[in-house]
């Protein structure tokens, strides 16, 4: 009986409502990885769509393409990571699965690897050659464009595209990054970067990123936001976590939207008291949705799970208020410092209602 060979590149495709697409894909891959041991892992998020349908009817003509597909678990970081983890290969690419990634350059991204004359192979948008025409609109080639310069502020080593989502590294690259990857966002490559102890060598090919034929993009203000989170999780080296920067910022909002509506029930003839409790409970709400949305993207609460999540939050929230007042008054009561005594009570407050949401509301 013969057995396959072991695959010498693993491609990695995380997807979501990319059922279309999934057919041409892998006849891309077939003649652009011709001559070359490989496997193709779909990491899909349980699309609604049937994705995960067409890679089993595509995976049972050719066993080399294989599936993984994750329920209650969200995000396209994670999705790269579990991916990557179920790979041997010594080579592990990644690119996206609504065909904007020209799969006919993997062999330009992949040999130089399998030869060991680099370490990591990007393709980029913005060397000779390339072109990000494929972005739809003005409003994601800015979003891009804001990224690149943000990333490259904080980069260990020059990169054109350090947003890109289409490239290839060598497993002893990922095991060496693997402990210190949250997994969480959209943008692992910079996060690989980052997190790699020493300097890799690296190279760049070019590549034009096409237009979507189907499906739906997934770049957003939203990643960008996850994106920012994670730039100030590595500008901290590490200390604030991306999740609690975003939780923060979230609670920043909350407050905001606190005094937003109770001046508005104040003019709508409101007395203090209820103006209070009507903008504390706006607040609770948003801040439960912004954060469902947002900082827990990867296990949203749905359906049944959604209002005993809902409650949790808000008698964990009601805790934590009194937990805030209650340290600001001794710290009052103690160095009579008014300010002081507001924000370490503010800050053991988010402390305490990330620590319920993350372990209680979003386990």
């Amino acid at each position: 009986m013969s057995h396959p060979l072991p695959a010498d590149v693993t491609l990695i495709v995380p997807c979501y409502n990319e059922a279309e697409n999934v057919s041409a894909l892998v006849r891309g891959v077939r003649k652009a990885l011709d001559g070359i041991s490989w496997e193709l892992v779909f990491v899909d998020d349980d699309s609604p769509d049937g994705t995960s349908s067409e890679v089993v009817r595509e995976a049972q003509d050719d066993p080399r393409i294989r599936l993984i597909r994750r329920v209650g678990r969200r995000g396209l970081s994670s999705a790269v990571i579990e991916g990557a983890l179920s790979s041997t290969a010594p080579v592990l690419a990644v690119m996206d699965g609504d065909l904007q990634h020209d799969e006919a350059i993997l062999r330009d991204l992949v040999t130089p690897l399998l030869a060991g004359d680099a370490d990591i192979a990007v393709a980029s948008r913005h060397i000779d050659g390339g072109d990000s025409a494929g972005l739809a609109n003005r409003w994601r080639h800015a979003l891009s464009r804001a990224g690149i310069r943000l990333a490259q502020s904080i980069l260990p080593v020059p990169l054109s595209d350090p947003m890109s989502g289409f490239f290839a590294l060598r497993r002893s690259v990922f095991e060496a990054a693997i402990p210190r990857l949250t997994g969480t966002g959209f943008k692992i490559l910079l996060e690989i970067v980052l997190s790699v102890p020493g300097r890799v060598r690296m190279i760049e090919v070019p590549f034009v990123f096409r237009p979507r034929l189907a499906g739906e993009s997934k770049l957003s203000p939203l990643v960008m936001v996850q994106f920012l989170g994670m730039l100030i999780e590595r500008g901290c080296k590490g200390w604030l976590p991306t999740r609690f920067v975003l939780f923060a910022s979230i609670g920043a909002v909350g407050i905001a939207v606190n005094l937003l509506v109770a001046e508005m029930a104040r003019l709508a003839g409101a007395d203090f008291r209820t103006s209070q409790i009507l903008g504390t409970a706006c607040a609770i709400l948003a801040n439960f949705q912004l954060n469902n949305r947002i900082t827990y993207l990867d296990r949203p609460l749905r359906g049944r799970r959604w209002l005993p999540g809902l409650l949790v939050f808000v008698l964990g929230s009601a805790i934590g208020a009194f937990g805030n007042v209650g340290v600001a008054q001794l710290l009052y009561d103690t160095h009579g410092h008014w300010s002081r005594s507001s924000a370490a009570g503010a800050l053991i407050g988010v402390v305490w209602n990330y620590a319920i949401a993350s372990t209680l509301v979003w386990r």
